[in-house]
This record gives structure tokens, C-alpha cells and sequence, in this order.
């Protein structure tokens, strides 16, 4: 779908849309359309009692001689109350309703200010027609989806040089968005730790940022003893899947370490998941998803920072080989870790992908993005991030990043006297703490592991995907995490 801006309506119009503030009158449309058609307009709004209350859609019908056209009365919040997620929003029910039309040339026309800069509209109209229009349909014989050429804001302004700039952003972050989306939505027969290092690689190649990714030999001589515990039930080998972009680099130690969470499947092992649990247990990878995502964003961006991303890719199956309920398992830390639980499985990949990032990779601040818990899902509900972290101020440049991006989050407590509750009689700690506050201490339990860096963990376990169609959203994988984290990097340049 192309997105654009022009400067006036063509004789022919397809669709339009006219934008408006509640109180707004239809007068500021006048200059742009022609006799006829702005008194057909007014007629049908006096008729129909339209309002431009936010959220209201109105539509019609518009016939004179030769012409037929679709118009579109969207109503939106007075400006000052606008954020650039309630845009997207705004913008995601115009392109739906046109996609309902039929429509193939949407001409939009605000007749109030959104107040956002240039380059933030451009970037939101972008990120929202093209997230909108997303249908993951290639197990699908014949498609029965049809989306809209292109969406035209139509602004007389003679500069629109950071209207474009901003298109092109959010054009490529709604790109690595879907990049990340189609791995979250491929079935597990056909996204496992091999695949989606293939899949990694291909966007390696595609962006350019570097990669390597190491077998399950190179796993065994480094010592990554909690990550080959969970791989042990599965055929399909594990795989460490490091990405690597160099964007300044001229300043050395300044690189950010970047941890997906890669489970292609989780049966939960021998703590083994409910067949209702277990179905939409391929998208347990969604964490490694949005960082293949965001570094193909940052490298498409050329943002002058430097990251270093890292996936323990496994599966967690049951097998003769598979680890037990009562194992004891080194982390490559050395720490020692007694599994309760099978089913806590993600996060002993992560504390040795975050070691190795660490002590490899010399990485200074650690993000880690994970499916991780059912407790956040409980606390927070399917539209909301939770965060545990060590440092405010760097939550603080998160919690922006959200504003900007819609990808929303809340920050859950890094409670000391938690810590208690992973203590083991028999190792270091044991992989959960218990019924309750259990997305608190599975971040804690992480935490032992960034030796005191700087360290966001952001647990998506209810943000991933979604059971229906709602906003810029379709229904099955929401990439969730790229563009936040794309975002937060980016004001860190």
C-alpha cells in the first residue's frame, strides 16, 4: 500500500475522507472541494446530524454526472487531546472502513490540525495504513482480502520534506513490524531454532547487519548448560542466533545487549501445558521476532548506535532426554539452579544468553523482551507491557518510547524481599518463586544475572498477539517490541 502526501484533490476522487475536531465546521472543506459536491456534504451531514464526535464514522454516497465518489466523515478528539497513538487509531478506522467500501484511493483531508509534528504524522499515517492492512495469508489457498492502492494525505503545504522523512520511517517500521508479525504467526513444523536462524539470516542479508550462529557443539563448549537443559526433549537441535550493528563504530563500549526470548514451541515439558494452553504455543517465540525486527530496523534506519542482539532458539519438548521436574542445572554463570518447574523454561535461556552478552559481547546496558509469564497477562491484561527494571532513569526513556510508538507499558516493583522466595535449600535459586507476584519474580530471578548493568526486562507474554482485529491490529501476531525498542535506541543516538 502506498502512502503519500499531495497537495490537491484530482478531478476523479475514489474515496474521501474529511477529518474533523468535534466542534469544527464544515466551512474549512469548502476551498477544497468543488460546488456540487461541498453542498452534497453539507446536506448529508445537516441530514444524518453528523457531529465528528471521536471515534464516529459517517459515510456517503456521492453522485454527480459522471462522478461517483465515496465520502468518509471521521470524527477525532479536539487536537490538543490527540496523541500519536490516537492517531494511528483514527487513521486505522478510516482505512478500515474504506478496506469495508471497497475502496482502492483514499484521499484524506484534516480539516483541523493534529497536532504533531511533520515528521511524527507522516511516521503515524504510515505505521497505521500499512499495519492495518496486514493479513498473514500464505497457508491460505486463495485470499479473500482485497486492501486499499494507497492512502493520499492531502496537505497544501509547499514543504513536505518532513512529512516524507516521517512517511519513510514509519514505512520501514511497519515493515520490520510485519518482519516480525510473520515469524510470530508461522506454525512450529515450520519455524524451529534452524529456521529461524535461516530466518534471521535472510534479514541479516536483507537490512545488513552482521550474524553468526552457533550449533549445538559450539553450545556445548561454552558451557551453556541451563539453555541445552530446555533443548534437551526436542529433535530439532537449539541454536544461538547473535546479530550484530555497528552504527558508531568509533566509540568503543557503548554497545546495548538485546535478548529475545526464542521458545519456537513450548509444551511446557514434563509440567506439561493444557491442550488449550499449548495451541498458540508457537508464538513463545515472539520476544526473538521483535529483535530480529528491531535490528532491521535500526540497521534500514542507519542509526548511529551500536547493538548487539542475542536468541537461545530451542524447543521445549517431552522426550526420554528432556529435563525433569527436581533437575539441578549450571547457568553459564556458574550459578546453579534447581528447575520446580519445566514450564519456567524461558527464562534459563535468557540468563545465559544474557551472560554471554555480558561476558562475550562486553555489552553495557541489557534489554531483554520475552514471553515469559501468565502473571503479566493477570496483572496487566493483552494491551499493556510489563517492565522490571534497575534503573529509572532509563524506564523513563522507555516509558517515551511508549508515547510515541502506542506500544504501551507498566512498570511492576524489582521488590527485594521477593528475592527470598527463589532461594533453593539444595542450589543457587530455584526457577520460580512461587503462586504469586510471579512476573515479579521471574524478572528477579533475571536480574541475578545482569550483574548490576542497566537492565530492562519486558515481559509481552499478553501483548504478543491478538484473538481479534481491533485498531492497526489484525488478528494472530502484533510484532510488539519493535517498534517500541526501535524507538527507545533511536533517542539514544
Amino acid at each position: 500500500m502506498k502512502v503519500d502526501v499531495v497537495r490537491k484533490l484530482p478531478e476523479v476522487i475514489d474515496t474521501l475522507v474529511l477529518c474533523q475536531k468535534e466542534e469544527g465546521a464544515l466551512d474549512v472543506f469548502e476551498d477544497w472541494l468543488s460546488s456540487h459536491m461541498y453542498e452534497s456534504v453539507v446536506r448529508f451531514a445537516e441530514a444524518e446530524n453528523v457531529t465528528f464526535k471521536a471515534g464516529e464514522m459517517h459515510t456517503f454516497h456521492y453522485m454527480h454526472k459522471n462522478q461517483y465518489c465515496r465520502i468518509i466523515f471521521a470524527g477525532m478528539n479536539n487536537p490538543e487531546h490527540l496523541t500519536p497513538d490516537k492517531v494511528r487509531k483514527i487513521i486505522a478506522d478510516i482505512v478500515r472502513q474504506a478496506i469495508r467500501l471497497k475502496s482502492k484511493q483514499i484521499y484524506m483531508i484534516a480539516g483541523s490540525e493534529f497536532e504533531l509534528t511533520d515528521a511524527l504524522m507522516g511516521q503515524v499515517l504510515a505505521e497505521a495504513a500499512l499495519l492495518t492492512t496486514y493479513r498473514f495469508e500464505k497457508y491460505q489457498s486463495e485470499s479473500k482480502y482485497e486492501a486499499p492502492d494507497a492512502l493520499h494525505f492531502v496537505q497544501d503545504s509547499k514543504n513536505t520534506r518532513n512529512l516524507n522523512k516521517g512517511i519513510l520511517e514509519g514505512r520501514i517500521l511497519a515493515e520490520t513490524t510485519k518482519l516480525a508479525r510473520d515469524l510470530v504467526n508461522e506454525p512450529a513444523n515450520a519455524i524451529y531454532p534452524d529456521t529461524l536462524a535461516e530466518a534471521a539470516k535472510k534479514a541479516a542479508l536483507d537490512y545488513g547487519f552482521s550474524i553468526e550462529i552457533f550449533n549445538m557443539d559450539k553450545l556445548r563448549r561454552i558451557k551453556m548448560e541451563a539453555f541445552l537443559a530446555v533443548a534437551k526433549g526436542s529433535k530439532h537441535e537449539p541454536r544461538l542466533i547473535i546479530m550484530r550493528y555497528q552504527g558508531n563504530p568509533d566509540v568503543k563500549h557503548n554497545t546495548i545487549g538485546l535478548i529475545g526470548k526464542g521458545l519456537t514451541y513450548d509444551s511446557g515439558g514434563y509440567c506439561i501445558k493444557t491442550p488449550q494452553g499449548m495451541v498458540n504455543m508457537k508464538t513463545d517465540m515472539a520476544g526473538a521476532a521483535a529483535v530480529i525486527g528491531v535490528m532491521a530496523a535500526i540497521a534500514n534506519l542507519k542509526l548511529k548506535i551500536n547493538v548487539t542482539a542475542i536468541i537461545a532458539a530451542c524447543e521445549n519438548m517431552i522426550s526420554g532426554e528432556a529435563y525433569r521436574a527436581g533437575d539441578i542445572v549450571r547457568s553459564m554463570s556458574g550459578k546453579t539452579i534447581e528447575v520446580l518447574n519445566t514450564d519456567a523454561e524461558g527464562r534459563l535461556t535468557l540468563i545465559d544468553a544474557i551472560h554471554y552478552a555480558i561476558e562475550r559481547e562486553h555489552v553495557v546496558k541489557v534489554i531483554d523482551i520475552a514471553t515469559l509469564t501468565g502473571a503479566a497477562v493477570g496483572a496487566l491484561g493483552t494491551s499493556i507491557s510489563a517492565v522490571v527494571t534497575n534503573d529509572q532513569e532509563w524506564y523513563a526513556e522507555l516509558e517515551k518510547a511508549a508515547e510515541t510508538s502506542g506500544e504501551m507499558v507498566w512498570q511492576l516493583p524489582a521488590y527485594e524481599g521477593y528475592k527470598e522466595l527463589l532461594k533453593s535449600d539444595i542450589a543457587d535459586l530455584k526457577n520460580i518463586g512461587g503462586p504469586w507476584g510471579g512476573a515479579i519474580t521471574a524478572g528477579l530471578f533475571i536480574q541475578e544475572f545482569v550483574q548490576e548493568l542497566p537492565w530492562l526486562h519486558i515481559d509481552i507474554a499478553g501483548t504478543s498477539s491478538k484473538e481479534k482485529e481491533s485498531g492497526y491490529y489484525s488478528n494472530g501476531g502484533t510484532g510488539v517490541g519493535v517498534r517500541l525498542l526501535t524507538t527507545l535506541l533511536k533517542n539514544m543516538e
